[in-house]
């Protein structure tokens, strides 16, 4: 079996906000120098899900895939030092500016470039951003189920079976494999790279794949393949008023406030 976990590297989740610069004219947010960069944790979950299914499955290959800047190998790494087999590195000035939907275009290109693929996983979202549509994209792009919000994921014959968080429980939903499902947290903590896998995985190679090596139109990816139209980015203006109601009673006080709440046609 070959398992695919598809990563994003982030700025550390704990990042404190007055670490970011909004750049309204370039419409995006950008961390100041020094922040520091790692592996989404959905996306840490995922691959802890890949790691337990080959723990029952010998002789599963795990791949860890990223589409990213050159940066980007050092999430991967943290992939290898988790027990993954393999990385491959998505990186082209050409992916530049890539929304969800061009994330997944171009991650389901390297799939079908990698071949024989049985199962993909992915966090439920990204840490950054939230959007949390890049693992159903690969899904539509490919043409095969996608199964979300997995806590817990297991391969049973030629099925992949998933326990599905829901708002008020779970249920559990099986898909015919190749299939997609993406993980969340409720999968529980990802294990943590020992010393002796952290030193094997600086010896491991990273694939590097272009948008030419994966047959991809530069019109088709990237700020050009991109599908989602940002017109703004900006921190809002918090304006806070006190007022104080009038009244000689709690009673004429409280009529002052539902008068008030009435006017500004909150009641």
């Amino acid at each position: 079996m070959h398992i695919v976990v598809c990563a994003k590297q982030v700025p550390h989740p704990e990042t404190p906000a007055g670490q970011f610069r909004i750049d309204e004219a370039a419409r995006k947010v950008e961390p100041v120098p020094g922040v520091p960069l790692v592996m989404s944790p959905f996306d840490e979950q995922a691959v802890e899900a890949a790691l337990r299914i080959r723990e029952g499955t010998p002789g599963t290959r795990i791949t860890v895939l990223t589409l990213g800047p050159e940066s980007a190998r050092n999430a991967l790494k943290h992939g290898l030092a988790m027990g993954a087999d393999e990385a491959v590195l998505l990186n082209d000035v050409a992916f530049d500016g890539s929304d969800g939907y061009a994330t997944a275009f171009v991650l389901a290109a390297a799939i079908r470039k990698i071949g024989a693929v049985d199962l993909i996983l992915a966090g439920r979202q990204a840490a950054d951003d939230d959007a949390g549509v890049v693992g159903a994209g690969i899904g539509e792009v490919l043409g095969v189920p996608m199964i979300s919000f997995a806590s817990d994921v297991k391969v049973v014959d030629s099925h992949v079976r998933v326990e599905r968080v829901l708002d008020d429980g779970s249920e559990i939903v099986e898909a015919p494999l190749p299939a997609v499902a993406t993980v969340s947290n409720e999968i529980g903590e990802a294990r943590k790279p020992s010393l002796r896998e952290t030193m094997r995985a600086a010896r491991k190679p990273i694939v590097l794949w272009n948008a030419a090596q994966l047959g991809l139109a530069a019109d088709r990816v990237g700020a050009a393949g991109a599908r989602c139209i940002v017109e703004r980015v900006y921190a809002p203006v918090k304006e806070n008023r006190c007022e104080m109601m009038s009244g000689d009673t709690p009673n004429e006080q409280a009529a002052q406030l539902v008068s008030r709440l009435r006017s500004a046609k909150l009641l």
